[in-house]
């Protein structure tokens, strides 16, 4: 079992930068690829961004790729993203999940997930 909890969302205007963490409970923290999904109004809830257990692989949905960085501090327990240059598109509440299946981009393939955290972007 693992829980999941997220901070570092914001109000930020365009072109800003925010760093979104996801602290995790439990000693299998290695053991879980880890991702980034958010949903928007009205939406379905989209991949951001997965990273492999030992960090050595990282993934990207085009429309993040070059402005946001995830990364992993197993001895933390705990995921970031670095979000810079958002866009008001990039508003959203933003989800860490947990997942020890394959696609790591597909959200059905997690297990676990924190309560969100919102992130707007103003114009």
């Amino acid at each position: 079992q693992v829980q999941l909890v997220e901070s570092g969302g914001g109000l930020v205007q365009a072109g800003g930068s925010l760093r979104l963490s996801c602290a995790a409970s439990g000693r299998t923290f290695s053991t879980y690829a880890m991702g980034w999904f958010r949903q928007a109004p009205g939406k379905e809830r989209e991949f951001v961004a997965a990273i492999s257990r030992g960090g050595g692989s990282t993934y990207y949905a085009d429309s993040v790729k070059g402005r946001f960085t995830i990364s992993r501090d197993n001895a933390k327990n705990t995921v970031n993203l670095q979000m810079n240059s958002l866009k008001p598109e990039d508003t959203a509440v933003y989800y860490c999940a947990a997942t020890t299946t394959i696609p790591v981009t597909n959200k059905r393939s997690y297990d676990y997930w924190g309560q969100g955290t919102q992130v707007s972007v103003s114009s």
